[in-house]
C-alpha cells in the first residue's frame, strides 16, 4: 500500500515528510543540545522560552483540585459551562471596561487560543479568499487559511511604524477578496501595544472594507506604562472584531488549555459551530478553576509585576552590551534588533545567524526574526530560583554579552 500518495497537497502530498529544510525552532533544539555537548559545565541561559515560568495562582490550582473529585464535571464539556462564560464576562467589564457583552451569546470558550485560530478560517475562508496577516507573527491562523485555499497577505510590523500595520499603504492594495485581518496586541515577538489611536483606525478601516479583525489577546492583561486595553471597548469594536482571550499567559496556565472568544453574537455562534465538530470542550473542573482567578486582579498584578522587574533589568543588561533595548509596552519580551557581527571579525548575515552564535559560543538562547528585519526576541520567561536568582541569571548574561564584543 502507497501510504504516500495518499496525503493531501496541502501538507505536502506525496513530498510529505521528505523535506530536508530545518524549522527554526528545531535548529535552535539542535544548537542548544550540541552548546550542552560542547561546555557541559557551562549554564545555558534560555531566553527562548515562550511561556511562563511560574505556577498558576494557588487559588486556581485549589479550586481544580475541589472540582476535579467533582462528579458532576466529568461529562463533556461541549461548548463551554455558564459559569465560565459569566467570569469571563466580569473579567472583561472589569480588566477593560468592556460591559455589554451577553456571556450567553458572545463569549465562548475555546481550548486556548491556538484551536480558536485554527477555527475561524473555517467560518470565513473560503477558496480564492483572503487574510490579512502581520509578521513576524503567529502562524496558525494562516496556515489554515491556505489549508482552506485562501490566500494570505502578509502585512510587515516595522520599528518605524512603531510595530503596527501601515495602513494607508493598504489601502492601494486590492482588498476586494479580503475577509480577515489578523492582528496579536500586545505583540508576540515586538511587544508593541496597542493604543486607543490604532485600534479606532483600524475599525474604520475593516468598516471601510467589509474585514473582520481577529484581535490576538492572549497578552492582555501583560501591560506596562498604560492601562489595559480591548478593541472591543472601542466604538465599533464589537461589530468589527473578534477577541481572543487566553488563561495562559495572563494566568500561568499555559498547559491547563484554556481561553475564550468574544465579540459579536453572529460572529461568536460561527465559532461555536465550526467547534463543535471539531473538539467536545474543556474538562468542565478547569473552566470552575478558572473562574476563581480570572476577575481577580491581585493575582494578575502580581504575575504582570513579576515580568516588569525582569524585563527592566533585561533593558538595562543589554543596553550595557549595546543593544536597542527599551521596556515593551506588552507580553514577556524585548525584541531588539541583531547584532551585525563581532569586534573579532565575524559577521552575521541575518539574525538566525546571530541567534545561532549566541547559542554555540556563549550559551545564550534566543529566538531569531527575519521577516521584516534582523531582530532577537529574548524572553522574560527564564527559569530561575527567586528574584536573586533573577538578577544573578542576569548579571551572567550581562558578562557573556559583554565578552562577546557585538558590532552593531
Amino acid at each position: 500500500m502507497d501510504i504516500q500518495s495518499l496525503f493531501a497537497e496541502r501538507i505536502g502530498g506525496a513530498q510529505f515528510g521528505k523535506s530536508t529544510a530545518i524549522y527554526k525552532f528545531e535548529k535552535i533544539k539542535r544548537a542548544k543540545r550540541a552548546a550542552r555537548e560542547a561546555h557541559p559545565d557551562v549554564e545555558m541561559l534560555d531566553f527562548g522560552v515562550g511561556e511562563p515560568d511560574q505556577m498558576a495562582p494557588r487559588a486556581i490550582r485549589q479550586a481544580l483540585k475541589k472540582a476535579v473529585d467533582d462528579p458532576a464535571n466529568r461529562g463533556y464539556a461541549d461548548n463551554g459551562i455558564a459559569e465560565f462564560k459569566v467570569a469571563a464576562a466580569k473579567y472583561m467589564a472589569d480588566f477593560f471596561g468592556v460591559t455589554d457583552l451577553d456571556p450567553a451569546t458572545e463569549i465562548n470558550h475555546t481550548i486556548g487560543s491556538k484551536p480558536a485560530l485554527a477555527m475561524i478560517p473555517f467560518c470565513f475562508v473560503n477558496p480564492g479568499d483572503a487574510l490579512l496577516a502581520t509578521i513576524p507573527g503567529y502562524p496558525v491562523m494562516a496556515t489554515h487559511t491556505k489549508y482552506l485555499g485562501g490566500t494570505v497577505i502578509p502585512v510587515p510590523l516595522l520599528a518605524k511604524n512603531n510595530f503596527f500595520p501601515d495602513l494607508k499603504a493598504l489601502e492601494q492594495t486590492d482588498l476586494s477578496r479580503v475577509k480577515l485581518f489578523y492582528v496579536n496586541y500586545p505583540n508576540n515577538p515586538t511587544g508593541a501595544a496597542a493604543t486607543v489611536e490604532f485600534f479606532d483606525e483600524l475599525i474604520a478601516f475593516a468598516q471601510r472594507h467589509n474585514i473582520l479583525i481577529v484581535q490576538d489577546a492572549a497578552y492582555a492583561t501583560l501591560i506596562y506604562g498604560r492601562e489595559r486595553l480591548s478593541i472591543l471597548s472601542r466604538p465599533g469594536g464589537k461589530e468589527a472584531a473578534v477577541e481572543l482571550h487566553s488563561m495562559s499567559k495572563s494566568y500561568n496556565m499555559t498547559g491547563w488549555r484554556l481561553g475564550f472568544v468574544a465579540g459579536s453574537a453572529p460572529v461568536v455562534a460561527a465559532i461555536a459551530e465550526v467547534k463543535d465538530n471539531i473538539d467536545s470542550g474543556q474538562f468542565k473542573a478547569i473552566q470552575i478553576a478558572a473562574c476563581a482567578g480570572i476577575a481577580d486582579k491581585a493575582s494578575s498584578e502580581k504575575i504582570r509585576a513579576h515580568y516588569q522587574r525582569r524585563l527592566r533589568k533585561m533593558v538595562r543588561v543589554l543596553k550595557a552590551a549595546g543593544f536597542k533595548a527599551k521596556m515593551p509596552g506588552g507580553t514577556f519580551y524585548l525584541y531588539v534588533p541583531a547584532p551585525k557581527g563581532t569586534t573579532s571579525g565575524r559577521v552575521f548575515a541575518n539574525a538566525e545567524e546571530a541567534s545561532q552564535y549566541l547559542i554555540t559560543e556563549h550559551c545564550i538562547s534566543t529566538v531569531p526574526w527575519d521577516d521584516a528585519g534582523a531582530f532577537l526576541r529574548f524572553g522574560a520567561t527564564f527559569e530561575s530560583a527567586n528574584r536573586a536568582d533573577d538578577d544573578r541569571v542576569l548579571d551572567e548574561l550581562g558578562r557573556r554579552l559583554a565578552s562577546a564584543g557585538f558590532v552593531f
